[in-house]
C-alpha cells in the first residue's frame, strides 16, 4: 500500500483523492503517473519526518520523470531533507542540480543563499573574518537572484542586503 493510501489526515487525504482524479483524467504516461506517485508519497513522508521514506521515493520518481522542471522540484525537495539535517554540501549540491534542471527556482536560489548566510555566521564566530565575508559575498549574489526572480518575496533578505551595503539597487521591484 502507497503512503498516500495510508493517509489519516483529512486534508491529506483530500489532495490524493483530487491528485488520483487529475492523473485519471490527464493524459499522462504510465510513467509520469508512477513518478508523480512517488513524489506525491516522498511530499507525503517528508511532511511526516520520514525523511528516509521520503528519499527513498524521490529517487524513484527521479528515476522515472523526465520533466525538467518536475525533476527541479523533486531534487529541490531532497535539498531541503538534506540541509534540514545539516548536511549543507549535499543540500547545496541539489539545489544546484535542482537550477540546472530549472533556472527559475527562486526557491532554490534562496536556500543556497541561507546556507551560504548561516556558513559565513559560523566561520564570523570562529574568527574567521575573510572566510565569513566570502560565504557573506556568495549569499548576497543568490539572494540577488532569488530576489530578482521573486521580487515581493525574500523582505529580510532585501534589508540584509541594504544595512550590510551588499545591494546593488534601491528597489527590486
Amino acid at each position: 500500500m502507497s503512503r498516500s493510501q495510508r493517509n489519516d489526515n483529512f486534508i491529506d487525504k483530500s489532495f490524493t483523492v483530487m491528485a488520483d482524479i487529475i492523473l485519471k483524467v490527464f493524459p499522462a504516461s504510465r510513467k509520469e503517473k508512477e513518478a508523480f506517485a512517488y513524489y506525491r508519497d516522498g511530499m507525503s513522508a517528508q511532511a511526516d519526518g520520514e525523511y528516509a521514506e521520503a528519499l527513498e521515493n524521490y529517487q524513484e520518481a527521479l528515476k522515472l520523470e523526465e520533466d525538467p522542471n518536475d525533476r527541479s522540484y523533486v531534487l529541490y525537495n531532497m535539498g531541503l531533507i538534506y540541509a534540514s539535517n545539516g548536511d549543507h554540501e549535499k543540500a547545496l549540491s541539489l539545489y544546484h542540480e535542482a537550477l540546472e534542471e530549472n533556472p527559475r527556482l527562486p526557491q532554490a536560489l534562496n536556500n543556497i543563499a541561507v546556507i551560504y548566510h548561516y556558513m559565513g555566521e559560523r566561520a564570523k564566530e570562529d574568527g574567521k573574518e575573510d572566510e565569513s565575508e566570502k560565504l557573506f559575498d556568495q549569499a548576497a549574489d543568490y539572494w540577488k537572484q532569488a530576489i530578482l526572480q521573486a521580487p515581493n518575496n525574500y523582505i529580510e533578505a532585501q534589508n540584509w542586503l541594504k544595512t550590510t551595503g551588499r545591494s546593488d539597487i534601491d528597489v527590486y521591484f
